[in-house]
């Protein structure tokens, strides 16, 4: 693969200067990879959680001053594939904003955003020693309610964060917290329309609530380089207007609100169920929203801890699309929270119509044609610099019987390594429930490493459900478990500090079960009391979620 610097200024200097467009692209023949240097870190240890434990060095501890993480030069390079459009027509609003993300998602410990990073692959930080292998209360809250009860709905994971202390000293805590050593933030987005923070340890509430007005179904995610910064993607209009905001965790303010029904989108519905990526290196952000607009914002971020202020000029970029001419409810529609590899992002919509979309020109690389709603957001596994996509559909658009499609999907080709079907049932009608896959698999990793774990959620009967292992490699089972009641809580994978591995899975009759990574095998089942749609977080050992019952719940691995 040739490397040309003349090339990334060309590339770079066409992407700057292009505008929006409506137009059909056709089949692009480019180089593999184009040569772009990107600030790096470390490799995150791949086998035990999202990022190994580093040192936080985002502010100057003498003057309290924030400074840019310093690049290092190596061969951290864009892909550029083959382009392969034909069936897909585009327009983008807005000055391109070319970026790549880099290595290492964020060097803050913690889960900042849903699944915890851009391959959205690690929902659990840290490590953790696991003897009796049962899962125990520590604490629990109850939120207040709307029109859509409380507690959290899908998909309602928790941000889990460990403030530098710099930041900690300057964020509106409780006098008890602002000094605390250590101090682990539990931050929860609830259908009852609030965002709550509390004390990792003690379940005390850490600040007031913010009040969002609007209940929210999804995850919030936390500026990626550790800075006093919020977002908040809303899911149901329940004040009239709805869309995602930006807030500053200074002082509890919206810094910035993008209203999600607009003329340039095809589908007028404006929830946000997607959970943003923040770009440490770029500046940016980047969501896909429930109108079928995918965004990328450049922030362009004020942060000064010395005086306490922070303050963000957001410059939006959003793009649309049509696959295979056909637009609006039910196509489009982005309820998955978008995945990302150096300057590729991948996507699906509400008919299933996985795409991958380059990011320094704002531009589709390949769009797959429709199958069913996928909700469940996608999760990327690199072998030797290739992005491989592990995929799952729910039983939806085929009625109310069907099959839930497992694929393996080259990255830069869009060609299906793999397929499998799953049976499920859903119910239709004015409220339906769906089943097939909701909630987004696990990528194993150290003994595990060669498997996907999927859920699969009213397999064979309503309120059953499937767990199963499957061979990356071969697409083959590995294990099963029959679940006794169906999941759209996505499972989790945790690792004691031996490398043994153990899944966390939630369901919808209120148990959250502990299994053997290796076998499946049950070790213990919890039962909180009603349905849990929400995903968990887990910091070390311990483990937070919501119940659509009203109550927020922190268990401990023991």
């Amino acid at each position: 693969m040739t490397k040309h610097k003349s090339m990334l200024i060309i590339c770079l200097l066409s992407a700057i200067a292009c505008y929006g467009g409506e137009r059909r692209i056709d089949r692009d023949k480019q180089p593999a990879q184009t040569r772009i240097t990107a600030a790096n870190t470390k490799t995150p240890d791949s086998t035990i959680s999202a990022v190994s434990k580093p040192p936080l060095a985002m502010l100057d501890k003498k003057n309290s001053e924030p400074h840019p993480i310093q690049p290092i030069e190596n061969n951290w390079s864009a892909l550029q594939p083959l382009k392969q459009t034909t069936n897909i027509d585009f327009q983008t609003k807005g000055t391109k904003l070319p970026q790549v993300f880099p290595e290492r998602y964020t060097e803050i410990e913690g889960v900042l955003t849903f699944r915890g990073n851009n391959l959205r692959d690690a929902p659990a930080y840290g490590a953790r020693t696991i003897v009796h292998k049962r899962i125990e209360k520590v604490w629990s809250f109850r939120t207040s309610s709307s029109s859509w009860g409380g507690g959290a709905g899908w998909t309602g994971q928790p941000a889990i964060v460990r403030w530098e202390a710099a930041i900690q000293k300057v964020m509106n805590l409780k006098e008890e917290f602002a000094l605390k050593k250590g101090f682990v933030e539990t931050i929860y987005a609830s259908l009852d329309g609030n965002v709550y923070f509390f004390d990792l340890d003690s379940g005390k509430e850490s600040r007031d609530p913010i009040r969002i007005g609007n209940p929210i179904k999804g995850s919030v995610s936390v500026d990626a380089r550790g800075y006093p910064l919020l977002y908040v993607g809303e899911g149901i209009p329940e004040k009239k207007r709805i869309g995602f905001g930006l807030y500053s965790l200074i002082d509890g303010t919206r810094l910035y609100y993008e209203p999600g029904i607009e003329e340039f989108a095809y589908r007028k519905w404006g929830a946000f169920d997607s959970s943003a990526l923040f770009n440490r290196e770029a500046d940016t952000l980047v969501v896909g929203g429930e109108n079928g607009l995918f965004y990328q914002l450049k922030l362009n971020t004020s942060f000064d801890a010395g005086s306490s202020s922070i303050a963000i000029k957001p410059q939006a970029v959003k793009y649309k699309y049509i696959i295979n001419g056909k637009k609006g409810n039910p196509y489009n529609g982005i309820e998955n929270s978008v995945a990302v590899y150096k300057n590729l992002v991948y996507f699906s919509d509400n008919m299933g119509a996985v795409q991958c979309v380059d990011l320094l020109a704002m531009e589709p690389v390949w769009a797959l044609p429709h199958t069913d709603d996928t909700d469940a957001s996608l999760v990327l596994d690199i072998e030797e610099d290739k992005p491989y996509l592990y995929t799952g559909t729910e039983v939806d658009k085929q009625g109310s019987k069907g099959n839930a499609i497992i694929r393996k999907i080259d990255g830069l080709t869009g060609k299906s390594v793999w397929q499998l079907k799953y049976p499920a049932l859903t119910i239709k009608g004015d409220h339906p429930v769906n089943g097939g896959i909701l909630a987004t698999p696990i990528k194993g990793k150290g003994e595990i490493s060669d498997w996907m774990i999927f859920t699969i959620a009213r397999y064979k009967s309503l309120n059953a459900g499937l767990m199963v292992a499957i061979d990356k490699a071969t697409g083959k089972e590995v294990w099963r478990w029959e679940m006794p009641n169906y999941a759209w809580s996505s499972p989790v994978d945790v690792y004691d500090k031996s490398g043994k591995s153990y899944i966390i899975q939630a369901d919808s009759a209120g148990n959250i079960h502990l299994l053997d990574g290796k076998t499946g095998k049950v070790l213990h089942t919890i039962r909180l009391g009603s349905n849990i749609e929400a995903s968990p977080a887990v910091y070390n050992d311990k483990i937070v979620v919501a119940a659509r019952g009203g109550i927020i719940y922190c268990l401990k691995i023991v």
